[in-house]
């Protein structure tokens, strides 16, 4: 409350808006702790109905208030443990959209399936919880699956509950594209970075820049359309490429890929601040054996291990269905700032 109070202070000085971009910012953090402070008087507001329910069900004994009671505690208990966990996402970018990429490693068409097996995951967390899910990039496979994807994740915290996701997933299952059944091992790296707001400024040389523009349906142009609308860029000085071929036109292609280059570039230049001389794409240099940061195990037993927090879930196909929470949750509780 008192954060509030003195950003309420700055909001109603005479002077506030002469400078937009700390002003918009101050909007945006007010913003959030409003949110923040609704949700705990919501809980505040819970927990004394219960009370009255307790009250009730001491003096009348009824087993159906003593139900309700029990399942309202139930429901409180998750909602504490959910605000708690909202609460840790205090970075700066934590609330904005995200930027997910999916990129196919070691195992061949085996990984390209891989990829494809944890977009489903992805989308359907996302949709669970409500996020919008749009293709920027895609890049299918030879025979099935597919190489390479960026998808634009839209909703409120979406970039501070992925960012737990980014490194090597490790799957080891029997192969369907294997007639002798043998068990196989593939890989798949997550990328994950925050959508930058358009008031963000980040110094980008047009000579430094490398733009290229294709048939969207992949680099060959194989697919959906006969026009050159799909955009490449190259940033020479640090060899980043983006590219975006989902948008309608060339212009919301070009536009849509110099975003993702703002964020890689960001992304660099907060690494450089923290002297970390890491692979931009994540914490692994190589997607591939002893990099993984989570193992999905299909056989010859059924299990998900994340390897960072230790946590184990035995039903793989719940996993597959979207519930990954308890993997992010675990990851911010362990990573709390």
């Amino acid at each position: 409350m008192e954060r509030l109070e003195q950003l309420e202070a700055k909001m109603a000085e005479t002077n506030f808006w002469e400078d937009i971009e700390k002003a918009q910012g101050v909007l945006k953090e007010s913003k959030d702790l409003k949110n923040k402070i609704d949700d705990f008087q919501r809980l505040e507001r819970e927990l004394d109905d219960l009370f009255v329910l307790l009250e009730l069900a001491m003096e009348e004994d009824e087993v159906a208030v003593s139900a309700e009671l029990k399942n309202g505690i139930e429901k409180l208990r998750k909602d504490i443990y959910l605000l708690k966990i909202k609460s840790l996402l205090n970075q700066p970018y934590d609330r904005n959209n995200a930027i997910l990429s999916l990129h196919a490693g070691a195992g061949g068409t085996e990984a390209q399936d891989w990829v494809e097996m944890l977009l489903r995951m992805y989308t359907r967390w996302a949709e669970n919880k409500g996020y919008k899910v749009r293709v920027l990039d895609i890049l299918p496979g030879e025979e099935a699956g597919i190489k390479n994807i960026t998808l634009l994740i839209e909703g409120d915290y979406a970039y501070g509950y992925l960012k737990a996701e980014k490194g090597v997933h490790r799957l080891v299952r029997i192969s369907p594209f294997d007639a002798s059944g043998k068990r196989h091992t593939s890989f798949a790296l997550v990328e994950v970075l925050p959508e930058l707001e358009e008031d963000i400024e980040i110094d980008i040389d047009p000579a430094d820049l490398k733009i290229e523009t294709f048939r969207s349906g992949g680099a060959g142009g194989q697919h959906v359309n006969k026009t050159e609308s799909a955009v490449r860029i190259t940033h020479i000085p640090t060899g980043i490429v983006v590219q975006c071929q989902n948008e309608r036109s060339q212009h919301s292609n070009r536009d849509t890929a110099m975003k993702m280059l703002k964020a890689k570039l960001l992304e660099l230049k907060e690494r450089e601040m923290k002297e970390k001389i890491e692979d931009l794409k994540g914490e692994h240099k190589e997607i591939g054996w002893g990099n993984q940061i989570r193992s999905y195990v299909f056989n010859p037993y059924s299990l998900v291990k994340d390897h960072r927090t230790g946590v184990e879930v035995g039903n793989v196909q719940a996993v597959m269905d979207g519930d990954i929470d308890i993997f992010i949750n675990e990851w911010l509780k362990l990573n709390k700032k």
